[in-house]
């Protein structure tokens, strides 16, 4: 409600809701069905899918610090979103490039990690920084070959920028589905946290639970990184926020974190285009400035 009713044009809840009841002027119908409600929504599932891709490597590393940006799958996905614009593919083509950098990194960061024996998650955890810094220098070439009008719009969207997401559809239809088919994985989840072998031993199988999180981390990665570039901090604080408040119950965080991370992005993308009306600021600067003192306080708490 706040994000719909706040904006370079403000409007009070009763205009608000003449608006949602059908009876509002032209002004304020454009400025809530076209402008602020779909960028709204998109900013609440984007925030919802890095929430809950953090929440899952999280408990699956058991580390605190695992996130796909740190893990190098952000990075991926981003690589081959950037691809895909250059070339001038669609929409679709936009989301299938980034999902397929996003497993690209996967593979690559688990591949590397295992080597001749098992991956440790600490020895995933630096493979994947080292994978997100090749990434980035990737990037960085791609923006040296880039034509110059297109490069603006390139950097906003790396930074993170919800200006053009104005269809939530793509978000929301994977957003749903990964939510519910989650929460009935939160028993073996909690069984998991304590370790693979305790999990095998009491009768999870550890293997495909594993590769499908990480698969599922993967997309629901991608799609947020398609929708509103790259976000950071989201993924990686609220998880660990409600774990100190909740507990480390799967079955609550899981969904909590999707409607925290929401609410969070929500947030902070209503701050990005109201701080400095007309001008609008890219949203991920919001949530890194949000996110690093946070981080560093936790961080204090915890030592």
């Amino acid at each position: 409600m706040v994000a719909l009713s706040v904006g370079s044009v403000s409007m009070s809840l009763q205009e608000l809701w003449a608006v949602l009841l059908g009876r509002g002027n032209a002004l304020h119908d454009t400025l809530v069905f076209s402008l602020r409600a779909p960028r709204a929504l998109s900013a609440f599932a984007t925030g919802g899918l890095l929430a809950l891709a953090g929440a899952l490597m999280q408990v699956l590393l058991r580390n605190p610090l695992a996130d796909p940006y740190v893990l190098g799958i952000s990075g991926g996905a981003a690589v081959g979103a950037l691809l895909a614009m250059l070339l001038g593919l669609g929409t679709v083509l936009v989301s299938g490039s980034a999902f397929t950098g996003a497993l690209l990194s996967t593979v690559l960061v688990f591949g590397l990690a295992q080597g001749r024996g098992s991956w440790t998650p600490t020895r995933l955890l630096l493979t994947g920084v080292v994978i997100a810094a090749g990434w980035g220098a990737v990037i960085t070439f791609m923006l040296t070959l880039s034509p110059t009008e297109k490069l603006p719009g390139m950097l906003y969207w790396l930074m993170g920028d919800l200006s053009y997401a104005d269809s939530p559809q793509v978000a929301w239809l994977v957003l749903v589905p990964a939510v519910l088919l989650t929460l009935p994985l939160g028993r073996s989840l909690n069984v998991l946290a304590r370790g693979p072998l305790q999990a095998a031993a009491l009768g999870v199988a550890v293997k495909p639970l594993e590769w499908g999180v990480y698969g599922l981390a993967s997309l629901l990665t991608a799609v947020a990184v398609t929708t509103a570039g790259s976000v950071g901090f989201v993924g990686l604080i609220v998880p660990h926020m409600l774990r100190l408040v909740l507990g480390n119950d799967q079955r609550i965080i899981l969904p909590a974190s999707v409607l925290a991370g929401g609410a969070l992005l929500t947030f902070a993308d209503t701050l990005a285009r109201t701080l400095m009306a007309p001008e609008q600021l890219p949203v991920g600067v919001i949530t890194a400035l949000l996110g690093v003192p946070t981080f560093l306080f936790l961080l204090y708490r915890s030592r």
